[in-house]
């Protein structure tokens, strides 16, 4: 082996352990362990009807300030369907994409940009692997006394109109 070729090869292995070393060194975000649960909401008693309504009306009131064409849906406690509303002219796949939205909420006791967030900005992609996620924006959970009593999705427009109009809705719940 000539010392020309002894020198490249040197240089890729030394390379080789830089990049394999450094990359080793950095701790995974994901091994962090917090002191408390995040999300921790009881869940309380499922929402009435009357008052799913109430929050589509207000969700609804929203989107037509906007002239936004939307899809939305109410589910209780247990992310069972309670209500539904779809505008005159919203698509047809935001329908199930609203209920899916309002399902994650309250399933997860979080709002859905959560995994939105944790895929777009942090890649943790392993949470489109977790079962009924999805990961857009516009589901919110419904929260009263500090439980859970329901979650609105919203569904039709960009994913930041979608919110925009969830969080009409949700406004109505104290």
């Amino acid at each position: 082996m000539s010392s020309k070729s002894f020198l490249v090869v040197a240089a890729f292995v030394v390379t080789l352990l830089i990049v394999g070393g450094s990359h080793a060194q950095q701790p995974n975000p994901l091994d962090a362990v917090p002191e408390k649960m995040p999300f921790d909401l009881a869940y309380g008693a499922p929402i009435s009807l009357e008052r799913a309504d109430a929050v589509l009306a207000a969700a609804i009131a929203e989107s037509k300030k906007h002239d936004w064409k939307m899809g939305c849906a109410v589910v209780d406690s247990g992310a069972n369907l309670v209500s539904f509303k779809r505008m005159d002219g919203a698509q047809i796949a935001s329908i199930s994409v609203a209920e899916h939205k309002a399902r994650t909420a309250a399933k997860f006791r979080r709002e859905t940009k959560v995994f939105e967030n944790a895929v777009q900005l942090t890649n943790y992609n392993y949470v489109m692997t977790l079962d009924d996620v999805i990961a857009t924006r516009g589901g919110i959970p419904l929260v009263e006394g500090g439980k859970i009593i329901g979650a609105i999705g919203c569904s039709g427009g960009a994913g930041s109109q979608d919110e925009v109009v969830a969080k009409a809705g949700a406004a109505l719940i104290k």
